[in-house]
């Protein structure tokens, strides 16, 4: 599920879970524990996909199955735990948008210091970034909103996530979705160079600024994060959610 490639004092962890890199339980503890550990022996990490699909987000089909058994609370546990360790984690992470990234895709380059997306070679066929989970009859989070809002401003962040809007790699670059467009086979080629720019500064003033800007990044999360994982889930994922990403989870067999 997850390809670990080491660039000197930087750690790249591919997602590699086909076909489309979706979050299910395990990948999001995977990638959590693998950040966790990256931490602890690198400088900076790199997290990237395959080319084409950085990643479609949460996995349908296991969030249909976890929440029919009554245990959607463990996957969003897993993958919101996921977020919060990149929002803190002590050394920089950089997103390396490879393709498409739809919600949960989105919302995780989100959290990240930087993000560098792959603009397509075919401009009929635009990768495309968002949150577009109102669109899937999901409710965007708090610390979600939180995220966006400091990429993009509070109207444009309000915009976006009420329309659940795609936007494609170069719109997204003009509102600040993202902060660098390349081409798809240079896209971890920029994402490295931008790290080791940032790790070229002096440690420990760069560390210390850093963990204060991003401070209200972990505050968002903690605030938002309820007692009881399943209470969440109940308010998050109702009748609504069940009737469209059913309705999803079978047109993609078809496909």
């Amino acid at each position: 599920m997850l390809e670990t490639i080491r660039h000197d004092a930087i750690v790249e962890l591919r997602l590699a879970r086909p076909p489309v890199n979706a979050f299910d339980a395990t990948l999001s503890r995977e990638l959590r524990l693998a950040i966790e550990a990256a931490a602890n022996d690198a400088r900076g990490i790199l997290i990237s996909g395959r080319p084409g699909m950085f990643s479609a987000g949460l996995d349908v089909a296991a969030v249909l199955q976890l929440d029919q058994a009554g245990r959607l609370g463990e996957l969003w546990g897993e993958y919101s735990g996921l977020c919060r360790t990149i929002a803190a984690s002590p050394i920089p992470v950089i997103a390396a948008i490879t393709g498409h990234a739809p919600a949960g895709g989105a919302v995780l380059a989100t959290f990240c210091d930087y993000r560098v997306m792959a603009k397509s070679s075919d401009p009929a066929k635009p990768f495309r970034i968002g949150l577009n989970e109102t669109q899937v009859g999901l409710i965007v989070p708090p610390e979600i909103q939180t995220g966006l809002r400091r990429l993009v401003g509070v109207y444009r962040a309000e915009r976006l996530m009420v329309a659940g809007a795609m936007l494609d790699s170069d719109e997204a670059l003009r509102v600040g979705f993202v902060d660098e467009l390349a081409a798809a086979e240079d896209v971890v080629t920029r994402a490295l160079a931008w790290l080791r720019a940032l790790l070229a500064l002096p440690a420990r003033a760069m560390s210390g600024t850093r963990a204060i800007a991003r401070a209200d990044l972990v505050t968002a999360f903690d605030a938002a994060r309820a007692p009881n994982a399943e209470d969440f889930v109940r308010g998050w994922f109702g009748d609504e959610s069940r009737v469209v990403l059913t309705a999803v989870l079978a047109k993609l067999k078809k496909t």
